[in-house]
């Protein structure tokens, strides 16, 4: 069980000392959220905040789902609701943003803190494979959304960012939740096992490893692995939160072993995007 019910208090505080620190020109610096601003990536927490508060805790459906054929259109809804909410605040002054995240932050955190870890979740996370959630992973994937997109805003503004170990970890051992469905469709032999080792400043390995026809996640293996994966940490969640791609990092990654496993992790997406 990864634990991250203590860091959202903290993680929102940086944001607002963050938000509250930049100055006029800074809102409109482009990101990585592709075609978001700072301000427009701001908005989306917001966003982010107020829907856990209305759906999550109060269980206020105002804008219904349709049915979804597949993951694809569950994607685009998701992608829809976001810019429609994005276009919408615009309109919205930097000090009114900031007021509002302040607030609603708060009360995220307090809904949070008293979600039992081990009940089923209101959400599933898909791109981990699962049909049902605890919400213990809920809220873990929760903690990666607002991890990533205040880095968005911080490496946008020349910021140092929020590496230190007690806020990557969390958000690097669960974005590797998704590698057993990353390689779902992928048969290899028993005991098959790759190593992912993030480096840098940050530096944890990873192993998965086939049993018994499906992939599972280890801490440790006795044996050499098959294919053995270097990503450098600042590449790393850029890369699985679809910032960046496989093909534009290749040059700073290095893979030893078996290249197709190697370049299968690189393909992992631990988002909805």
């Amino acid at each position: 069980m990864i634990k991250v019910k203590h860091l959202f208090g903290e993680l929102d505080q940086l944001l607002i000392e963050l938000l509250k620190a930049l100055k006029k020109e800074d809102w409109d610096l482009p990101t990585t959220a592709k075609l978001w601003s700072v301000k427009d990536v701001a908005s989306h927490l917001l966003d982010t905040n107020l829907r856990t508060l209305s759906i999550q805790r109060d269980r206020y459906y105002g804008e219904k789902a349709p049915k979804f054929k597949n993951q694809k259109d569950l994607i685009d809804w998701l992608n829809w609701l976001n810019a429609n909410w994005v276009n919408a605040t615009k309109r919205l002054s930097p000090d009114v943003l900031i007021s509002l995240l302040e607030s609603s932050g708060k009360e995220v955190t307090r809904y949070y803190q008293n979600l039992p870890d081990l009940e089923a979740a209101i959400f599933t996370v898909a791109w981990a494979g699962e049909e049902q959630s605890l919400n213990w992973m809920h809220l873990a994937r929760e903690y990666t959304e607002k991890w990533h997109h205040q880095q968005q805003i911080r490496e946008a503004v020349g910021n140092e960012g929020i590496m230190e170990n007690r806020f990557f970890e969390p958000l690097m051992d669960t974005f590797i939740l998704g590698l057993p469905f990353n390689f779902k469709e992928r048969v290899e032999k028993e005991l098959t096992t790759i190593q992912v080792d993030i480096t840098g400043y940050f530096k944890k390995s990873y192993f998965l490893v086939r049993k018994e026809k499906k992939w599972e996640l280890d801490t440790d293996v006795s044996h050499s692995p098959h294919s053995q994966v270097r990503i450098p940490a600042d590449i790393a969640w850029k890369l699985f939160c679809k910032n960046l791609r496989a093909e534009q990092v290749l040059t700073k990654i290095e893979i030893q072993g078996n290249p197709v496993l190697g370049r299968k992790v690189l393909e992992m997406v631990s988002v909805m995007a």
